[in-house]
């Protein structure tokens, strides 16, 4: 499946099984469209929101069973409709991911930890959820680990992309911990990774990493090829965090990215751990 840039969607690759290959593409298309509206081109916000408020209500008619009459959005919704009935996926999980964008759009900054986590929770963990759901496979313990893997990647997404969201005025770092470890604004606009940065984004490092392990054990309970697919998702996210830390989480002159190299080491790690 081609994936452009919602990144908090792991890859509906050759290890999922064919039969689920559909339904996944439907709700990454749902995700991807709805992200864009949020982020791409240059509307302004009030139009942002109002088009994700398109979405809601075709949300809502989909739930009722009613074909959804935008031009646009109705293909959309026509292709989704059938795989939520067919798998009884949860509409709630649809609307938090419509909720997280919309939240995107007005709020540029998080208070603290918990805050940003909240956030999390309706912008990428309801992706793990979904996925439990299709495998059928959410029971309460598996969607517990899900949202630890799927938090921890979305924060592992923040820090080494904490140059390019100050581009688009965001600040994912949690304001208390910038104040703990002395950072401010005109650091990160400046680029620099000073020792107080170094120091700070180590810490939020740790943290993620220390989520990703404890949700990890998912992957092993797992069957099948969901089981290899979240290992290797795993697996991904802890080397970007090596890869940070590799550079002296100077992510700002050395954005850490995985390269086809990197797939090779990844694999064994998967086999492995």
């Amino acid at each position: 499946m081609p994936v452009d840039h919602y990144e908090n969607f792991p890859v509906a690759s050759v290890l999922l099984p064919a039969r689920l290959r559909p339904p996944v593409e439907a709700i990454y298309a749902f995700a991807r469209g709805a992200d864009d509206v949020a982020d791409e081109g240059d509307a302004l916000p009030a139009a942002r929101l109002a088009r994700l408020a398109d979405y809601r209500q075709g949300l809502a008619a989909m739930g009722r069973g009613e074909a959804v009459a935008d031009p646009e959005l109705g293909p959309l919704f026509a292709r989704l409709a059938p795989h939520v009935a067919a798998h009884g996926l949860p509409l709630q999980l649809f609307d938090d991911l419509l909720d997280a964008f919309s939240q995107d759009v007005v709020k540029k900054r998080y208070a603290d930890f918990p805050e940003l986590c909240d956030y999390c929770r309706r912008s990428a963990n309801p992706v793990g959820r979904l996925l439990l759901h299709l495998y059928q496979e959410a029971s309460p313990d598996n969607l517990r680990r899900a949202d630890l893997i799927c938090t921890s990647l979305q924060l592992i997404n923040f820090w080494q992309d904490v140059g390019i969201d100050w581009q688009k005025d965001r600040i994912y770092l949690p304001q208390d911990s910038m104040a703990r470890f002395g950072v401010d604004e005109a650091c990160i606009a400046a680029g620099e990774a000073t020792p107080a940065f170094i120091a700070l984004l180590d810490f939020e490092v740790q943290r993620a990493r220390a989520m990703m392990r404890e949700g990890a054990p998912l992957a092993r309970a797992l069957p099948g090829r969901l089981g290899w697919e979240l290992r290797l998702v795993i697996q991904g996210g802890l080397a970007i965090l090596d890869k940070i830390e590799a550079v002296g989480h100077d992510v700002f002159r050395h954005r850490p990215v995985l390269r086809k190299t990197d797939w090779v080491r990844l694999l064994w790690r998967a086999l492995t751990h």
